[in-house]
């Protein structure tokens, strides 16, 4: 954002005293320190300008942030590039330009935002303060705003703007990421986060617009604008009572001898998962006491992400062995995805992972839907989704079962704008999910949701419990009647765009220009799709039938053992990752034969096609 706009009103003897020689950098340093009202911020470009750190300054100014996989995400801290009170201004003021073309009826209509707990002392950044001058930005342009009094998980925006009516939302956070970042995740007016062109043609506005308006600033409006409304106790209360519609076994919860432990991760999910339990009918979770309430620090784990498996769940497992608890259900800081752990009869722990909780769903979704639905009910208008880059167990439920399966490209935005779309053409849609353990159980939110999985969770293990059978049993079940889908997922830390452009265009230039490897190791390769260029060798027309989506790198292979590999660069941060599964037809089901098989060609894969000793990548700790 930092390379238009005017200059400002900088006194140009001090401009000239401190010219780093580079006229595009002097610009953009002009307009940092001309618009930018936090002493913190503004000192943090003051004193690498006062250093003569011009390269520094040149990352840090002269380049913008983009919409990625999850909306705009970056560090906190000073420039362009990163999350700061002045960015969360530029992109509001872009919003406001772009919804004002748009909607007619936008200062009718009105404005969602909510907030996590993420906060940076040494920026004078928090995830609320940025909240309030977004907020700012619209109650200053006349638009009524539904600004949340407290934190809320990540789904109440999304749902708050459907419930209302809205135009759109934005809900600050970073979600699982590291301490640093924070973000800025817009919603769309049907409740789904933003997908192309909305997300190019706000950065176009946000360009047009980088001086700060007057008001702008003024955070003190949320307290002060009569045009603010506090959504908290209608949103919160419609959505415990909307969540009762996936409740299929009240009498069961409300007599259940079974407890489970919740873990928060120091973020906003604990009074949330609380209130789902009541809804619906349980015992409240035992919550780990030391991660119970917000911390920006994430103090008790290395990294706040629960998908990272047992090393981030100490905690919650040994006070699970304390209290006899036998089902560990964790949801992330901000409460849209969970992690599930069960303790298994030899009195070790299974942390499943994001495919096979998604078997487990799809399993009892459909099995609820089944049993509920009444005697007209069409199979055929039932649908379930999954991102390319997870498990095809549902595929395997739906072929068997008749209903309808589809995949999207990765990130539940995909996801969101697709149900949507299915719903308005009168279709029923009971689950859809991403192995980075996203689930969305139901309609009411159309984003991933870790709350309502999470009670989902616990009364599909109370159901399972008075048939004797554990999580893990059922799981074991269900691969036995769809077949074994055996999946490994994991990543390589690359901080070089350079080199991570290197190796994609390695695989595609890989026998010649514009050819593809033919195999990997030993292993034959029938079908190569990219959806970065739009190539899919598996289509008559040779075209992905997956959008294009170039502003990322993701390439599939499919293998003629029947395996699916997936190379594709992170949305959010600065990972290249691996997805693999191996899938076998119900009944030829040898689990360590195909565990083996997979192992072995993910071994090839990293070898063959990342080569990560030459290219520097570091392996994801163990």
């Amino acid at each position: 954002m930092g390379d238009c706009g005017a200059a400002g009103d900088v006194n140009s003897n001090v401009l000239v005293a401190r010219s780093t020689g580079d006229a595009q950098l002097d610009k953009a340093v002009w307009q940092w320190l001309s618009w930018d009202k936090n002493q913190k911020t503004k000192e943090q470009i003051e004193s690498l300008l006062q250093d003569g750190k011009h390269k520094e300054l040149r990352e840090r100014l002269c380049c913008r942030l983009t919409f990625g996989t999850a909306g705009l995400r970056s560090a906190m801290g000073a420039g362009f590039c990163y999350i700061n009170d002045l960015t969360v201004i530029q992109s509001t003021q872009g919003i406001y330009k772009y919804l004002e073309r748009n909607f007619s009826d936008f200062k009718q209509r009105g404005f969602v935002v909510g907030y996590d707990t993420r906060g940076q002392v040494t920026s004078n950044c928090s995830s609320k303060k940025l909240a309030k001058l977004t907020a700012a930005v619209l109650l200053a342009k006349d638009v009524p705003v539904y600004f949340f009094s407290t934190y809320v998980p990540t789904p109440f925006v999304p749902y708050a703007v459907q419930q209302l009516g809205a135009v759109a939302g934005v809900m600050i956070t970073a979600s699982h990421n590291r301490k640093e970042d924070n973000g800025y995740k817009v919603y769309w007016e049907n409740g789904a986060q933003i997908t192309s062109p909305h997300d190019k043609e706000i950065i176009k506005c946000i360009e047009e617009c980088v001086e700060p308006w007057n008001g702008s600033w003024n955070e003190n409006l949320v307290d002060t604008s009569p045009l603010r409304q506090d959504p908290l106790k209608k949103i919160c209360d419609s959505y415990m009572e909307d969540l009762t519609k996936i409740c299929y076994h009240r009498d069961l919860n409300v007599q259940t001898n079974l407890k489970f432990v919740h873990t928060s991760f120091h973020g906003v999910g604990h009074d949330y998962v609380q209130l789902a339990f009541k809804a619906f009918g349980f015992q409240p979770p035992i919550p780990v006491p030391e991660q119970k309430d917000p911390d920006p620090d994430f103090s008790t784990v290395k990294c706040p992400n629960p998908e990272e498996g047992e090393s981030v769940l100490e905690l919650s497992l040994r006070l699970a062995e304390k209290e006899n608890a036998k089902v560990v259900v964790a949801t992330d800081p901000d409460a849209d995805r969970l992690a599930v752990a069960e303790q298994q009869e030899n009195g070790c722990w299974k942390v499943f992972t994001g495919n096979e909780l998604a078997a487990l769903f799809g399993w009892w979704m459909f099995s609820r839907w089944k049993e509920s639905c009444s005697q007209d009910a069409d199979v055929r208008n039932v649908y379930m989704l999954a991102t390319t880059v997870s498990s095809k167990i549902l595929r395997a439920i739906a072929l068997k079962e008749g209903f309808h399966f589809e995949e999207t490209l990765p990130g539940f935005k995909w996801i969101g704008s697709r149900v949507k779309n299915l719903l308005d053409d009168g279709k029923e849609v009971l689950f859809a999910f991403e192995e980075s353990i996203g689930f969305m159980c139901g309609t009411s939110v159309l984003d991933k949701d870790g709350v309502s999985a999470a009670v989902v969770i616990a009364e599909m293990a109370t159901y399972l419990q008075g048939q004797n059978l554990s999580l893990a049993q059922k799981l074991t079940d269900v691969y036995e009647m769809y077949g074994y889908h055996i999946s490994k997922t994991s990543y390589f830390l690359c901080y070089d765009p350079a080199t991570i452009k290197r190796i994609f265009e390695r695989l595609r230039n890989f026998d010649g220009p514009q050819s593809y490897p033919s195999c990997c190791g030993i292993y034959s390769i029938l079908h190569v799709r990219d959806v970065t260029t739009g190539y899919d060798s598996s289509q008559l027309n040779k075209k992905s039938v997956l959008p294009v989506s170039k502003s990322s790198q993701m390439i599939t292979f499919s293998f003629q053992n029947g395996c699916v590999a997936t190379l594709r660069t992170s949305g959010t941060e600065p990972k290249i990752k691996y997805y693999a599964e191996m899938c076998a037809l119900p009944g030829h089901s040898d689990r360590s034969v195909l565990e083996e098989e997979l192992q072995k060609l993910i071994e090839a894969l990293i070898e063959n096609f990342l080569e990560p000793d030459k290219n520097g990548l570091t392996w994801r700790s163990a």
